[in-house]
């Protein structure tokens, strides 16, 4: 039987190296790992798994348990990363407690959480470093409620009175409840619709565009004095051009650099232009596009790492094809088929891969390393998950930022839930009354927020069992069809678009 071979449980300094150790705990304890193998990171184990994912499936074996059963002198101490064939042949000292103390301890006991009278409530915020995931092992909305479990210091807090907030159990019936309640803190106003909202990636500003061919780009206001009795205000706008397009803009994008900026029409046209953060203006020549012969609904970015250029990826109406630009030379140069209706939503979250959902109610996973489709499902819109069921139209789409989960919206009101990994549906639920147009998890993946024709949007829990219902409350309503919801990338608020022509940037007051 060869050495057994451990995997960091994720990566401080000096990860990345796999070391094996003489030591052969009982089978029943491990699972079979193969040997010489070199796993990317989003492949490592349970530890780096987001904490809705982690709760799916059953922990991995703590190695100090085989310790203390075969002899309790060789706990070894520390993390695993840093055990040493010393600490497994030579035992010091007696033994030493199995479970390492939480990273709240304070004098060597555990403290304890406040309670929500002392606290009134958080909300998790973005986790910057994700190789520090995992010490928290997630907790679900009742605890994020009521203020049960430890915290620990590695993942941002926002303190928040939330304690009357209730979510509904049942699944599809979104609790009326007005807490949590969103403050609207700026309301863009428009002389028709707003479709669609983008923040900048340094989470400074952000850019709206609407059916009036209107581009702006406003200034992200400081949240620190937030109150409940805010009154909503019109936001800085540092940039403004008329007539940007010939028709409506249906979408824009932001490349991860934060450099270049790309909108799409129903002008059939798509238009680069180059960002300067310093100044918030538009610089150089901008470059328009004409590949599309119909309305181009959305646009995502990709990162070219060979060549160290960023890729352009749109696609809509018309040939139903999705198109590759070089926007270092502004030339498409890769015009990708499969899909046989109308390409309405795109989504990326990193590396060569992106998908796209489809009229024609499939979802495709589109890899340019082999150029072409890797893979596609339809998922499965009827709640309670009848096999056989056809799907319907995908008005939108996300994947977590590890790429295991895929969550698509549907014209029917449902969102599905796909396991990419294990290639298999998940669940159905449905978060609103009508079409969902918008689907986005928030920056650390707990939560999903959907946006509908039904003028609302909705907060959904991912936390926990994703094959059980999932409890969700509505955050935010418009006084007409609400069409794009994003989040900010590191803070817990978001911009919404509706056909009620305004485009407002929601947030939580702080206590």
């Amino acid at each position: 039987m060869g050495d057994l071979i451990i995997n960091p449980p994720f990566f401080p300094q000096g990860a990345g190296k796999r070391r094996s150790y003489p030591f052969h705990p009982p089978s029943a304890l491990w699972r079979d790992m193969p040997m010489g193998l070199s796993h990317p990171p989003q492949m490592r184990d349970y530890h780096l798994l987001p904490s809705f994912y982690r709760n799916v499936m059953p922990p991995p074996p703590d190695p100090r348990r085989w310790f203390a059963q075969a002899s309790p002198q060789l706990i070894p101490q520390g993390p695993p990363w840093r055990w040493s064939h010393k600490m497994v042949t030579k035992p010091k000292v007696a033994a030493q407690r199995v479970n390492p103390p939480c990273h709240c301890s304070v004098g060597g006991g555990v403290k304890k959480s406040k309670s929500m009278e002392e606290v009134r409530g958080v909300v998790v915020e973005w986790e910057n470093d994700r190789s520090r995931a995992g010490l928290d092992g997630g907790r679900s909305m009742e605890d994020l409620l009521e203020g049960r479990g430890s915290i620990c210091p590695v993942v941002q807090l926002r303190k928040r009175t939330m304690e009357e907030a209730t979510f509904s159990q049942k699944q599809g019936e979104p609790s009326d409840n007005p807490k949590p309640k969103f403050v609207a803190v700026t309301t863009l106003e428009d002389v028709q619709a707003v479709r669609c909202a983008e923040f900048h990636p340094g989470g400074q500003l952000y850019a709206v565009g609407s059916n009036s061919k209107t581009l702006r780009i406003c200034a992200y206001p400081k949240l620190t004095d937030l109150r409940e009795e805010h009154q909503t205000y019109q936001p800085m706008v540092l940039f403004k051009r008329t007539k940007h397009h010939k028709g409506s803009i249906y979408c824009l994008a932001w490349s991860p650099e934060g450099d270049l900026m790309a909108t799409g029409s129903n002008d059939k046209t798509v238009k680069l232009m180059r960002f300067n953060v310093d100044t918030s203006n538009l610089e150089g020549e901008e470059v328009e596009l004409s590949m599309h012969d119909g309305t181009v609904r959305d646009l995502c970015f990709l990162e070219d790492t060979t060549n160290k250029s960023s890729l352009l990826i749109s696609g809509g109406a018309g040939d139903c094809k999705i198109y590759v630009t070089d926007c270092a030379t502004g030339t498409p140069f890769q015009a990708l088929s499969g899909h046989t209706g109308h390409i309405l939503a795109l989504y990326t979250w990193g590396g060569a891969m992106f998908v796209s959902g489809s009229h024609d109610k499939t979802v495709r996973f589109w890899d340019l390393r082999t150029r072409g489709c890797v893979n596609m499902v339809t998922p499965i819109t009827q709640v309670g998950g009848v096999s056989g069921r056809h799907g319907c139209p995908v008005a939108s789409l996300c994947v977590d930022p590890s790429g295991r989960l895929l969550v698509s919206g549907h014209e029917d009101a449902t969102c599905a839930l796909y396991d990419i990994r294990g290639g298999r549906n998940v669940q159905c639920f449905r978060p609103h009354s009508q079409d969902v147009r918008s689907v986005r998890f928030s920056p650390s993946a707990y939560y999903l927020l959907s946006g509908g024709y039904d003028n609302k949007l909705v907060l959904t829990d991912l936390q926990g069992d994703l094959t059980l219902p999932l409890p969700s409350v509505v955050v935010a309503q418009h006084s007409d069809k609400v069409i794009s919801g994003r989040w900010h990338p590191s803070e817990f608020s978001f911009l919404s678009t509706s056909a009620d022509k305004t485009s407002t940037l929601w947030a939580l007051p702080p206590v």
